[in-house]
Order: structure tokens, then sequence, then C-alpha cells
């Protein structure tokens, strides 16, 4: 796949649309790497002049910053944004909320200012502007729900563009009793994603599953890798693999037949 980077651009004296922020889920983990391939053929297909920074890009420091190490947070914080000043990035957009909510909300106290989107939002822009169009193709009629990332949902009020993205696929969107502002995290927020859950009558991945699971759903949609993996997760622990955990995305590019 063709994804230049920012410097491969600079060297040729363009400076692209948009800085597509793969983050660290998106570049190492396995499962989530589908999800970038499957943003970057949307890219492409939209024709959107883009790019990545590659290996100059390093972690936001979220995990950092919510396990309680500020100073490591900063440090990260502070690299990635001499690099993007010096690239002058305008725009950023990327696949995970809790790169979204860190580059839109703690790096400007830091000096690094920048028109930062969700994935779901961008795709969103493209869709009005008659950039990209979507049809339900495989999905048409399938019962879809959509779990609400913390970092999306509560932290920046995003709800409505990843529900009108799967309504644009002609799916049955129904809701789980708790969504939205009332949704319930995937257990993988504020770096536990990293550790081992303290101990409890039951894993908070677990009870989210099983609340998708009551409204019988084909599909459990994400915008998050780690909502992906912790959903996954809970799938394989109540053996109902015939429900597939899918990003927006790949909805999207799985329906284009990308």
């Amino acid at each position: 796949m063709n994804v230049p980077t920012m410097a491969e651009m600079m060297a040729q004296g363009k400076q692209p649309e948009v800085l597509f922020w793969v983050g660290c889920a998106g570049s190492f983990d396995d499962r989530a790497k589908k999800i970038t391939k499957a943003f970057v053929k949307i890219l492409h297909k939209a024709k959107v002049d883009f790019a990545v920074l590659g290996t100059e890009e390093s972690c936001t420091g979220d995990p950092a910053k919510r396990s309680g190490n500020e100073f490591l947070f900063q440090m990260q914080a502070m690299t990635n944004i001499e690099v993007m000043n010096a690239y002058e990035v305008k725009k950023v957009v990327t696949a995970c909320p809790h790169c979204f909510n860190t580059l839109k909300n703690e790096y400007p106290d830091l000096g690094g200012t920048y028109d930062v989107m969700h994935h779901t939002q961008f795709l969103k822009t493209l869709l009005n502007d008659g950039r990209i169009s979507i049809e339900g193709g495989s999905y048409k009629g399938k019962r879809i729900t959509f779990h609400d990332p913390c970092y999306l949902g509560r932290a920046n009020d995003v709800y409505e563009a990843p529900r009108d993205l799967i309504r644009k696929l002609e799916g049955e969107l129904i809701e789980m009793k708790r969504c939205k502002r009332n949704g319930l995290c995937c257990g993988a927020g504020g770096a536990q994603m990293f550790k081992e859950p303290e101990k409890g009558s039951k894993d908070i991945n677990i009870e989210r599953t099983e609340e998708a699971l009551e409204i019988k759903p084909d599909i459990i949609a994400t915008g998050c890798p780690f909502c992906n993996t912790m959903m996954t997760d809970g799938i394989k622990n109540k053996e109902k693999e015939e429900v597939k955990v899918l990003d927006i995305v790949e909805l999207i590019a799985n329906a284009q037949d990308l």
C-alpha cells in the first residue's frame, strides 16, 4: 500500500491535506493494523492527500498520563509537538479516540494546536462533500449496535457521526440499554489496557459484551482499537463468535469491496 510520510512529502515540497495519526495500536497490534489498512484504502479511494509520520511518530502519551506519569506524558508530547510543528501540520485525523482526545485537548497547553478529527468525523465530512459514497452491500438489513468509546463519546460529545455512517450502510441500528452519554466503558481506558484488572466479580468487558448480546446484534461496531480488543475478547469468552466485532471504517471498506 502506498502510504507517504511527511518527510517524503516535504522533500517534494508538498503539504498534505491531512496528517493521519496511526497510533500505537494501529501501528503494532495485528488486529488494529486491519483498521489502519481499511482507513488508508478509503483515503485513497476518496483521493485524500494524506501522509503519516512513520518512524517519527511516538506514542501520544495517553497511557502514561492516565496511569499517573505526567512527566513521561509531557516528554512524549513535546517530542511529537516539535515534529508536527516542524512540518507545519494543521489537520490531524486518527482512528484512536485516546490519541484524538490527547491531541485535541491536551496538546494545545504544550504548544501543539491542530484541527483534530476522529476518523468517523472525517469520513462523515468526506461523505457530505461527495468524496465517498456508502452503500449497504452485505450489511443491508443487518442488526448493528455501536459501542461508544469513552474518549469519543462522553469526553468529546461525538455520538452522531459514527451512527450516521452505520445508517448509511442501510443496517438496522440498535442501541444497547447503556449508550451515548450513559455508555459503559469497555474496560480498557485509563491505561487499564496494559494491566490485569483488580479483583472483582466480573470483568467490565464481559459485562459490556453481555449488554451487547442481549439485543441480539449481527455486528458490534466500534470506533476504537482498544474497545475492539475488549469486545472481541468478550465475544470469545461467551463463545458467540458468530457475532462480528468490526470498526466502522472496516464496515465501510468491506461494503465498498475495497
